[in-house]
């Protein structure tokens, strides 16, 4: 019971930080949208003096700031809102780029005790060196450098003490806003914020469980083995638990040090080509891939070799999304708008009742514009930008995959512009695209395609017969319903049942005045003022309910 209390007031105290927080930055307007200002109320002890300048902070800086001040779980999504260009304006997305995941040290007594609980050994019998100094601090973990029992230089990442907890009630408060939001605010359903929860909270949840970067780090070590120029770090399991990474230490330098690879004459260009070329492996091969391949993820090795770092962030792709992601390319070069969108509805991008005539308009101008134009004189990431521009005027959203790719890809392009500013990225892509579309048409895959069309149809017609008698069963006892909904439907039923209401209460009172007319024709008694008291009383209920008739005719407009 005290627990609860504890918990109901540590949430409630939580509440209060974020009301204090958006009422700082000028939002308090959305405090009192959704209904929270009776917390407001409660827990208010906001100082005016520390409001922030809004005439002169624009809208996206004061978001990113209450993000940086809401801490940890509110960085992930600001980190999370800047891939999501489909959803949110381009400038808000580049500035939620800006945040950044660092966060001060902790105690190395508590690096201990973590190690502890989850290894099952304290960190002298685990490690025969461990620096106390961390390498890197984030808001959910830090780095340190370390040695193992047998040697093996390594790097191990443990996570802050307690970040579970807050993550998981920052994640709780998370979901009641977007609700409120979602039923208070319709002009913020564009952003469908609780599907948008629900992906921070995927992605958060899977970031604290390091075992799942350590899969991720194994499965890209077994997809490059036999790539000699790209380096995957070793997961050392033994020392690797939920809480507790171990990876191999990688010697070798920053691929953001361009003056350093320069004076030690390593070939960027070279470098460039290595790190995109295995992107396109992962994309178009391996169906898996590393969405986050920016300077500091990438290390150059002594041999001229690259090493990718930090797997947290990766992305998966079917071979039926790469085949949509590939036709979308084809349709967009063969000026084929039609199909494109029809691409865009098999990914749940858009529902079958949206209006497409002015998208389909919108990628043909789209499509013009760079048609005819030199591989070399197109910028990859800038035509990204604007055609998922277009999309997010449409209302198109992109499945969470694509969005990791779309993210992946703008990384390795800026990274290989980093790396020799004369590349072209989409020159590159090409080769990929065409040999993934040669592909399709090998006598293997026709015939691996062909055996997955005749199992599928197979298995529709094996079931065929027990579901239309099961259809049919329903029907014949009566249980078969079949619903259609449509807000223009909703509407005009709605306004049925008003009209028909009240007829009926014009027909009653209509009623209760012809019967009070006869009644007092009778001179039944009792009497008043000569008049029979029944009568009157009729006519007295009659003329207030048509008085109240027409008071609700006239208020709603409706004649």
């Amino acid at each position: 019971m005290i627990r609860k209390r504890l918990h109901r007031y540590a949430m409630l105290k939580r509440y209060g930080q974020i009301i204090e927080v958006l009422q700082k930055y000028g939002f308090g307007y959305v405090v009192e949208k959704i209904g929270l200002s009776s917390i407001r109320d409660l827990t208010y002890k906001f100082n005016n003096k520390d409001k922030v300048d809004r005439l002169n902070t624009s809208g996206p800086v004061r978001v990113r700031k209450i993000f940086e001040e809401l801490g940890p779980t509110y960085i992930k999504l600001g980190q999370l809102l800047s891939m999501r260009h489909d959803l949110i304006p381009l400038e808000y997305a580049v500035e939620f780029a800006k945040l950044q995941d660092e966060a001060p040290s902790f105690e190395f007594e508590e690096v201990e005790l973590i190690i502890r609980e989850e290894l099952g050994h304290p960190i002298e019998e685990l490690y025969e060196c461990f620096e106390k100094k961390p390498l890197a601090c984030a808001s959910i973990g830090q780095v340190h450098r370390a040695r193992i029992k047998d040697g093996d230089e390594v790097v191990v990442k443990v996570q802050r003490p307690g970040i579970k907890e807050v993550i998981e009630s920052d994640l709780d408060i998370m979901y009641s806003i977007a609700r409120l939001v979602d039923e208070h605010m319709p002009e913020a359903r564009l952003y469908r914020p609780i599907e948008l929860v629900d992906e921070l909270s995927r992605s958060i949840l899977a970031e604290i469980d390091y075992t799942q970067e350590g899969w991720n780090a194994d499965r890209f070590a077994d997809n490059f083995r036999e790539n000699s120029q790209v380096h995957i770090p070793r997961v050392y399991w033994d020392y690797t638990n939920t809480r507790v990474l171990t990876l191999e230490y990688i010697k070798g330098i920053k691929s953001s040090r361009v003056d350093l690879l320069d004076r030690q004459g390593f070939d960027r260009s070279n470098i460039a080509s290595v790190v995109i070329e295995a992107f396109m492996q992962q994309v178009f091969e391996d169906g898996f891939f590393h969405a986050d391949l920016h300077p500091g993820n990438i290390l150059i090795m002594e041999d001229g070799s690259v090493a990718f770092l930090d797997f947290g962030m990766a992305g998966h792709l079917s071979s039926e999304v790469c085949d949509i992601f590939l036709d979308g390319m084809v349709a967009l070069v063969n000026g084929d708008s039609s199909l494109f969108v029809e691409l865009l509805r098999d990914m749940g991008c858009i529902d079958s009742y949206a209006d497409t005539r002015l998208l389909k308009e919108d990628v043909e101008s789209f499509r013009s514009k760079y048609y005819g134009k030199a591989l070399k004189k197109l910028d990859a990431s800038m035509i990204i930008e604007e055609l998922i521009g277009i999309l997010r005027d449409h209302q198109v959203t992109m499945p969470h995959n694509i969005v990791l790719l779309v993210r992946g890809i703008v990384a390795v392009e800026g990274f290989g512009l980093i790396m020799d500013p004369d590349l072209n990225f989409s020159e590159l892509l090409e080769p990929y695209a065409k040999n993934e579309l040669k592909k399709r048409f090998y006598p293997q895959n026709l015939a691996r395609k062909a055996y997955s069309n005749i199992s599928s149809w197979t298995r529709l017609f094996r079931k065929a017969p027990n579901k239309i008698s099961h259809i049919l069963d329903h029907a014949e006892n009566g249980y078969l319903n079949i619903k259609l909904e449509s807000e223009e439907g909703k509407k005009l039923v709605s306004e049925i049942d008003v009209a028909s209401n009240r007829l009926s209460i014009s027909l009653i009172i209509s009623a209760m005045i012809v019967a009070s007319s006869l009644v007092i024709q009778t001179h039944m008694r009792p009497l008043v003022w000569g008049v029979p008291f029944l009568g009157t009383f009729s006519f007295v209920i009659a003329s207030i309910f048509g008085l109240w008739l027409i008071y609700n005719v006239f208020k709603t407009g409706r004649m």
